[in-house]
């Protein structure tokens, strides 16, 4: 049993043209989703299995929705009691941790904002968060590093802060026996006031660019991931979903909570540390019978390079991606040896899935982002913010239209902020796009990283989805160097695979590489080798570190 049909028109539709058409959400005025989906999946069917969850270490925890509704009681009763209510806001840093679900469903119970973050955060990342998002409490994981940095960041904030962490540690509540002690009938069920625009998570956004951005999110967002887990990530009822996540990033919350319980599959959190070990990640899969798999395109590179064929992956029905754009070598590699496409999906913190190559209606275009959600009507606009013609390169932009659901609210306790993407009508995602004659788009890049050379537009990702098919290329970014002559030049940073090393005979043949691939005014006219591309905590390349160092080493 699902939820599915309690909040959309229909579940079915003919073709891809229908499905956008026709798809609408039933949203009730005063919905929230502890209440509405985890507490019903409890009272309707107890035992359905909602999490399935494991460490590195060997201990294994399978919770069905009963279990999830008394945890997240005993959770909301013990938040209650230290003063938390509506509107407060908490920091949850729990990694994958499996309270990381029960608290989520708690703190939505009584009305609060969860902030989920990462636990790679240092003492003045933590601060700012305290600070700017007016922290009421942190909840973390019980981590040496991590729990130094709070207790140093906590002093420096000017409003106190209550420090919470999973089990005993000096300067900390212990969650673990807190809750414990609280009853599992909640005590004062906040139903009354509650609205589907209720703020329930405010994510910092990881910035390619600038200062991290708070992206409120209301309970109606939470059912636009109908979409992005039923016809894209292809969860199934009584399926298994794995989105390899950590919580402290949005992506958790598309494949790792909201959408999977509405269609009423299970989520399997594998809960790691240390160095991503594409092995043990793969034996998990087979162990545990994962149905529908989601990776960044990062691991799908990490997996081309290892023998898949010492593993029984034949419980997998599909594979995703999103992240970033997914380069076609990684696509044909994946699909040569485990003959399962991957289906990708493209979005922000900001939404749902905006595009998607949505398996049910639409074929693969390899390299493509698919077509619009129905939630969604997408335009590309120009600099002067007008329609662009087919097949030119314009921003992506979301039609306003109220309610939107599936879109932030807007950036928490920043109206200027949010006037600055939202205005006449448009949300302004700042990322490029083309839309070809079959209505499919195709990422180009974020705007501010588009390179202007001899009159010519060039964007990155097409160049590096060049180098990416050469054998020599583990990772690769493209970015603009200033030049005289022609204004910006294109410069290839470039991770090496195992077995090359770095040559000038190497630099002409990626050139000459880049040259037959695509058209021979993208080539890098400069290679650099390195061991790593600098990224964000989120695993995304930093595009603009490259090139302010290369400005200050000019």
């Amino acid at each position: 049993m699902n939820l599915l049909n309690r909040f959309t028109n229909s579940t079915q539709f003919k073709d891809y043209n229908d499905f956008y058409n026709n798809f609408k959400l039933k949203v009730p005025d005063n919905f929230n989703y502890a209440y509405d989906v985890v507490d019903e999946y409890a009272r309707l069917e107890p035992t359905k299995r909602a999490l399935v969850w494991c460490d590195d270490l060997g201990d294994e925890r399978i919770f069905s929705f009963a279990d999830i509704k008394r945890l997240s009681d005993k959770a909301a009763n013990f938040f209650l009691s230290r003063g938390i209510g509506k509107g407060d806001t908490v920091l949850v840093i729990l990694q994958r941790r499996w309270e990381y679900w029960t608290t989520l469903m708690a703190l939505s119970k009584i009305g609060a904002i969860a902030i989920p973050a990462t636990h790679m955060l240092m003492e003045k990342d933590i601060a700012y968060r305290m600070e700017k998002a007016q922290i009421k409490m942190i909840v973390a994981v019980n981590e040496d590093e991590l729990c130094e940095n709070i207790l140093k960041a906590v002093k420096k904030v000017s409003s106190p802060v209550q420090a919470v962490c999973v089990g005993k540690r000096e300067g900390f509540i212990d969650y673990t026996e807190e809750t414990e002690k609280q009853s599992s009938t909640l005590a004062a069920p906040y139903k009354t006031e509650r609205t589907a625009n209720d703020i329930v998570l405010v994510y910092f956004t990881s910035g390619t660019t600038g200062m991290p951005k708070m992206v409120a999110l209301p309970q109606r967002y939470t059912l636009g991931h109908i979409v992005t887990a039923k016809y894209w990530l292809n969860c199934m009822d009584e399926g298994l979903h794995f989105t390899l996540a950590e919580t402290g990033w949005a992506k958790a919350s598309w494949g790792k909570l909201f959408g999977q319980w509405l269609c009423g599959s299970a989520i399997f959190v594998y809960d790691f540390h240390g160095k991503f070990d594409p092995d043990a990640l793969l034996n998990h899969v087979s162990k545990y019978g994962i149905t529908t798999f989601c990776a960044p395109p990062t691991v799908y590179r990490f997996m081309m390079k290892s023998d898949l064929s010492k593993y029984d992956l034949s419980s997998i029905k599909f594979m995703m991606t999103a992240g970033e754009a997914l380069n076609p070598e990684i696509y044909r590699q994946i699909m040569m040896k485990t003959g399962h496409a991957i289906y990708e999906g493209f979005g922000q913190t900001e939404t749902t899935v905006v595009c998607g190559t949505f398996s049910q209606y639409m074929e693969i275009r390899p390299g493509s982002m698919g077509r619009p959600s129905p939630l969604y009507y997408v335009q590309l606009l120009n600099n002067e913010d007008r329609p662009v013609e087919q097949g030119e390169t314009g921003e992506i932009c979301i039609r306003l239209r109220e309610p939107q659901e599936g879109l932030f609210s807007g950036y928490y306790l920043d109206d200027a902020l949010t006037e600055s993407v939202k205005y006449d009508g448009y949300y302004h995602m700042g990322d490029l796009a083309f839309c070809d004659s079959d209505g499919y788009y195709w990422f180009v890049g974020r705007k501010d990283d588009i390179i202007k050379s001899s009159g010519y537009r060039i964007g990155p990702f097409e160049v590096e989805s060049a180098l990416m098919e050469h054998p020599a290329v583990l990772e690769c970014a493209i970015t603009a160097v200033p030049d005289e002559l022609r204004g910006q030049i294109v410069k290839a940073t470039v991770v090496l695979a195992k077995g090359y090393e770095a040559s000038e005979e190497l630099v002409k043949e990626l050139q000459n590489h880049v040259k037959k691939t695509t058209a021979p005014y993208k080539y890098p006219r400069i290679v650099e080798f390195v061991e790593e591309l600098p990224k964000t905590i989120s695993g995304k390349i930093r595009r603009v570190e490259i090139r302010e160092n290369d400005f200050h080493h000019e």
